[in-house]
């Protein structure tokens, strides 16, 4: 059998079992094991299987995947997000379709102390859903505009994808953290113009004018004044040199645990959850990390991997053209695959790829850029249909919303992800600036 037909077997033994709803972590372990068995035989399999774990999580840096999982559980039980969407409400109420606005930018703040897609979509939909159904908002619009808001979750750091890929390509997790700040900011506003767009184009999706909105007040400034401190302690002491990210995790975690004790709504039950939550979080991932890295040792035995970056690299194609290959793979990618296996599948192959293509930039600059660009994919994903798992989480939570009508909502803010990513994709220094500016 030849290397390339083995890899395509492996790939299709881990589709057919995802197909059967077997866990991805699972699926990519089993068609791991079952190319690695054919190459090498049972005894190099044992060996390898009996240092892989240690192999994997010995790493100091993976410490802070569940600090920052743990961070945004107590954001969440805290209560956190409720004062986030009001303060949001009022800043935003003046404006055609100002709660759909506000509840984007309360998602990108939340995201700035969450980290998850998923955690930020069902939080903001919990405190925003209901208040945008009794303003007169549409079904279609308000699910699509929470659905769209949680992935800022993972653009605006602390992003667990984007610790996972630093850790996989081993780069500085704090300079891709400065390079996701700028294109995160970038999302939300753009966000916020479909919105514009939408109501003005469908009026009768939303309200023209507000007479209920919430006014300013030093109660909700100083409601949201704790997140400002968190983000400005974390992230403050991790580019002024006070401490690593790992231990910014860690100072980030207890700072929201005090704000979340501030507000007196975390419970000793919410307490426990809030750990409950970060264990359970933390384990599927590190499953993943095994089933993947047990996948791709299987595929480097075939070594198509570096026959393709061979390969790529004498065609002598334009180097952003292979890119935005790699990129509309990942959009495909998307529609069965949830973003945190798409880069600990992909990225060992297409790493090397792009960084043996010559786009005039220092290497570190092209790690960084090109660690944006899929950051920004992955979450085009979380919204596509015919899979959209942020669609799924918050349509689950608005009963009355077919689901059809919540892809419909998330469209127009498809739109916006489009002509960001041509936007980062053409202009890397859009990407790399706060990096050189912190540096």
């Amino acid at each position: 059998m030849s290397s390339l037909m083995l890899a395509g077997l492996i790939f299709a033994c881990m589709l057919v079992l995802m197909a059967v709803r077997v866990p991805i972590a699972i699926s990519m372990f089993v068609a791991g094991v079952f190319g690695y068995l054919y190459q090498v035989g049972l005894a190099p399999f044992l060996n390898n299987l009996n240092g892989l774990a240690y192999a994997r999580f010995a790493s100091y840096d993976l410490s802070v995947i569940p600090l920052f999982i743990l961070m945004g559980n107590f954001a969440t039980q805290g209560g956190i997000s409720k004062a986030l969407f009001q303060f949001a409400s009022v800043v935003m109420g003046g404006f055609r379709g100002g709660l759909a606005m506000a509840a984007v930018m309360a998602s990108a703040a939340f995201g700035a102390i969450c980290g998850s897609s998923i955690a930020t979509a069902a939080t903001i939909t919990s405190v925003a859903l209901p208040e945008m159904k009794r303003h007169g908002y549409s079904g279609r619009l308000a699910t699509g505009t929470l659905a769209a808001g949680g992935t800022l979750g993972i653009l605006i750091p602390p992003s667990v994808p984007l610790v996972i890929y630093a850790i996989l390509t081993e780069q500085n997790i704090a300079k891709l953290f400065a390079a996701a700040t700028i294109p995160g900011i970038i999302a939300m506003c753009g966000y916020m113009v479909a919105i514009a767009v939408y109501v003005r184009l469908f009026p009768g999706h939303a309200p023209e004018h507000d007479d209920d909105r919430p006014r300013m007040t030093l109660a909700g400034v100083m409601a949201v004044a704790p997140i400002a401190v968190i983000f400005a302690i974390v992230f403050g002491g991790i580019y002024g040199g006070l401490f690593t990210p790992t231990e910014g995790a860690g100072v980030g975690a207890a700072a929201t645990f005090v704000a979340a004790l501030l507000r007196r709504e975390l419970t000793l039950q919410k307490i426990k959850l809030c750990f409950y939550s970060t264990a359970g979080s933390s384990a599927m991932i590190f499953m993943i990390f095994i089933g993947a890295d047990m996948m791709n040792t299987a595929l480097a035995l075939t070594q198509v991997p570096a026959q393709l970056a061979s390969v790529i690299q004498g065609w002598g194609v334009a180097p952003v053209l292979v890119v935005s290959g790699i990129l509309l793979f990942y959009v495909v990618l998307g529609a069965v695959m949830d973003e945190l296996s798409m880069i600990l599948l992909t990225i060992p192959i297409f790493f090397p790829v792009v960084m043996g293509l010559d786009f005039g930039m220092p290497k570190e600059s092209v790690a960084i850029w090109f660690g944006i660009m899929v950051l920004m994919t992955v979450g085009f994903g979380l919204l596509a249909p015919p899979v959209g798992l942020n669609v799924y989480v918050v349509n689950g939570m608005a009963k009355d919303v077919p689901i059809s009508e919540s892809y419909k909502g998330v469209m127009p803010f498809l739109v916006s992800d489009v002509l960001r990513t041509i936007l980062l994709l053409a202009f890397p220094p859009i990407s790399l600036w706060l990096v050189k500016f912190v540096g």
